[in-house]
């Protein structure tokens, strides 16, 4: 198939295309940005600047709903879309060179890696854990703060407001598990390092199970796009636009369901994983702090209550394995108690640590009543 006919099948139709002088300007900051802002991931500007100048940009009809830029590998282009002003391009093109930078093609031009996605005969494995990786990378470029938005009946702060935002928000959540730097590097350098990293705090089956997720909510959203665009092409409103708009509901509904399924299992997962290997005190505190810190960069929902439901649950475990590593590895549970008064004892100290945890001190959380 022609570049001709894949820009067609993707409803993009070339205006015009930028003259050297502007490339070359693009090419010299993205390549001076990334640089600095990722000093030490092998990066090159000069090589880097050779690299991103060579590229060909054009602005493009788009269709509605489509992302604004779209770098095509076959012929090592950038499309942004004709309505982007001129000052805004450059924010635009740096999630594209990005890509340009981590393609791993064949001898006959096929493409076989692009970060941390896989293309293979039959399928492509991890495309929207890629996208929300280079996403977030080009947030930081941007240096875009975070921002609390709502979609799809889920609440959750994000650098990346506008583009991916439930992707990225889980492959954050991942960040925050294994290391940004350890993210982006790979993401950069189209290497396995995050993967390898990630299988070391869960299983293959449930890393599998987690990017599979990411992609379907990708193609959940790509969905409601195409719908709603069937929707503005009818000028009537009929029963033909009733079915779509409920079809559009239940699809909405899926994206909400799957993502907090998917935020369920990284959460269960892979601090279940790493409180197994909790040795020692202050690994033990360097585990609270964690999982602490990781309400920040969940989602919530109205009903919602996994999260808050499984950080008591850990909380009341620590606590039993706090005792057990300052005893030198000794059950300490009273002889008196029953086991089902001791576990509520737990629960409750793991209550009380999560409060003082919201409000900072005792004494703070007394003066809203909290242990009268």
């Amino acid at each position: 198939m022609s570049i001709e006919s894949d820009l067609r099948k993707d409803g993009i139709e070339v205006v015009s295309q930028l003259d050297t002088l502007a490339v070359n300007g693009l090419a010299r900051n993205i390549a001076s940005r990334l640089c600095s802002t990722f000093p030490n991931f092998g990066l090159d500007e000069k090589d880097l600047f050779m690299k991103l100048s060579r590229l060909n940009m054009y602005f493009a009809k788009m269709p509605e709903g489509m992302a604004e830029a779209n770098y095509f590998y076959k012929n090592e282009s950038i499309y942004f879309n004709e309505h982007i002003s001129e000052e805004d391009i450059e924010e635009f093109a740096i999630h594209e060179c990005i890509h340009h930078i981590q393609e791993v093609k064949d001898k006959k031009n096929y493409l076989l890696r692009m970060g941390l996605c896989d293309y293979t005969e039959f399928k492509i494995y991890g495309l929207a854990l890629n996208e929300a990786a280079v996403q977030l990378m080009s947030s930081k470029v941007i240096g875009i703060e975070k921002d609390f938005v709502k979609y799809y009946g889920l609440s959750f702060e994000t650098t990346s407001p506008s583009y991916y935002p439930l992707e990225c928000c889980l492959v954050n959540q991942l960040a925050h598990l294994v290391g940004e730097d350890i993210l982006f590097e790979s993401t950069l350098n189209s290497n396995d390092n995050f993967k390898e990293k990630m299988l070391q705090i869960t299983s293959p089956k449930t890393f599998a199970t987690i990017e599979n997720s990411i992609d379907k909510i990708l193609e959940l959203e790509e969905t409601v796009i195409k719908l709603n665009n069937k929707i503005l092409e009818i000028d009537d409103r009929n029963k033909k636009v009733d079915n779509l708009v409920q079809k559009i509901s239940e699809l909405k509904n899926d994206i909400k369901n799957t993502f907090l399924k998917t935020q369920n299992l990284i959460t269960s997962s892979c601090f279940d994983y790493m409180f197994k290997q909790i040795t020692n005190l202050e690994e033990l505190e360097a585990y609270r702090r964690k999982l602490y810190n990781f309400k920040d960069y969940t989602a919530s929902a109205d009903g919602y209550t996994f999260f808050n439901d499984y950080y008591i649950e850990k909380m009341s475990q620590l606590e039993h394995k706090y005792n057990i590593l300052e005893n030198g590895g000794i059950e300490t549970a009273i002889a008196t108690e029953t086991k089902e008064e001791n576990k509520i004892k737990l629960l409750f100290k793991g209550i009380k640590k999560l409060i003082l945890g919201l409000f900072g001190s005792e004494k703070s959380a007394k003066k809203y009543d909290m242990f009268d």
